[in-house]
């Protein structure tokens, strides 16, 4: 069949045109983001992670700043919202607005400054009595081969003086634990053997030296562990000096009967431990036989206790602390 010639005509003009439309349009040229990361004083920050967050369909982009605190991003399509964030070691994390490039455009963002980031930290703050509280909960745990309380006595340098409160805590726990109180059942035995005081003999004689001998302890350590040292205002501890030549510290551990530490932290006259030995001396005398009473019963009980001080300070300071559980060493 004869084709028209207008139709010929057609195709030579319609194909050309229609491959054309065909041909895609040029992509927009890509941009760039460059800047530098200081802080506050103008230093440069080296090593700063920059990151540029773009929709899903961009890809994020990462690099990290130079010695000189630069950096440069390149090949970021147009016309994509970027946001921009920076971050760095012991700096708080910076992040930019909303930031949509043109075609080709090469963004300098100058200077980007980061702050020194700020650290939170929370300081409990305790009061003296709180302190005085936490190391007489520490003393009581303090035993010889942990077994013998060795309450009285300090290792740290630094306590803290103690509340009225806790010098009769501490001298009540100290007074009837059971191993004290063995101590005294082990002393009645020891005087009725000795047939001293002049108690009678058997079960009735040892249980009144037993009486006799817990009574003048607990009135001693009371009395001079607690009342008077509230009284007074005097620390009833042994504070151990464990440092210096054994010269100074056998005086130190001599001396501790009869110069003590106030509560001002002060050296004084320890008129509560001489006080405690002569008041629990002269109380034994309501309960001792009639032939064991008078000025000699105080004075002999006062200086017995003065040098069991003296010989149990000496003790203290040069072997029983290695030999104390709980015992930390703090000169």
């Amino acid at each position: 069949m004869h084709t028209p010639n207008f139709f010929w005509a057609f195709l030579v003009c319609f194909v050309p045109l229609t491959a054309l439309g065909q041909v895609d349009a040029p992509e927009p040229q890509r941009g760039s983001i460059t800047g530098t990361v200081t802080d506050a004083e103008d230093a440069a920050i080296p090593g700063a992670v920059v990151k540029v967050l773009a929709p899903a369909t961009s890809g994020d982009h990462m690099v990290t700043s130079d010695e000189t605190g630069s950096f440069a991003i390149t090949d970021l399509p147009a016309a994509v919202p970027y946001e921009i964030t920076v971050s760095a070691k012991g700096f708080a994390d910076w992040t930019s607005p909303a930031i949509v490039l043109k075609p080709g455009q090469a963004l300098e963002m100058g200077d980007i400054k980061l702050a020194i980031s700020v650290v939170e930290t929370t300081v409990v703050a305790m009061t003296v009595e709180q302190l005085a509280r936490r190391q007489v909960t520490e003393a009581e745990k303090q035993r010889v081969f942990g077994v013998i309380p060795n309450f009285f006595v300090v290792y740290d340098k630094n306590a803290v003086p103690l509340t009225t409160k806790l010098k009769y805590e501490l001298a009540f726990r100290a007074a009837t634990d059971v191993v004290s109180i063995a101590g005294d059942f082990f002393l009645a035995g020891v005087n009725q053997a000795a047939d001293a005081p002049d108690y009678q003999q058997g079960a009735k004689g040892y249980a009144q030296r037993f009486g006799s001998a817990y009574a003048t302890s607990f009135s001693d350590v009371m009395i001079g562990g607690a009342v008077l040292p509230s009284l007074l205002h005097q620390d009833p501890r042994y504070f151990y000096q464990g440092k210096g030549t054994g010269k100074s510290r056998a005086l130190h551990a001599i001396s501790s009967p009869f110069i003590c530490r106030g509560d001002n932290g002060r050296r004084q006259f320890n008129y509560s431990s001489i006080g405690g030995d002569l008041i629990a001396a002269s109380l034994s005398n309501i309960y001792y036989p009639p032939s064991n009473r008078g000025p000699g019963l105080v004075l002999s009980g006062a200086l017995i206790d003065t040098g069991g001080r003296i010989a149990n300070a000496l003790v203290q300071e040069f072997i029983l602390q290695k030999y104390t559980t709980n015992a930390k060493n703090k000169p």
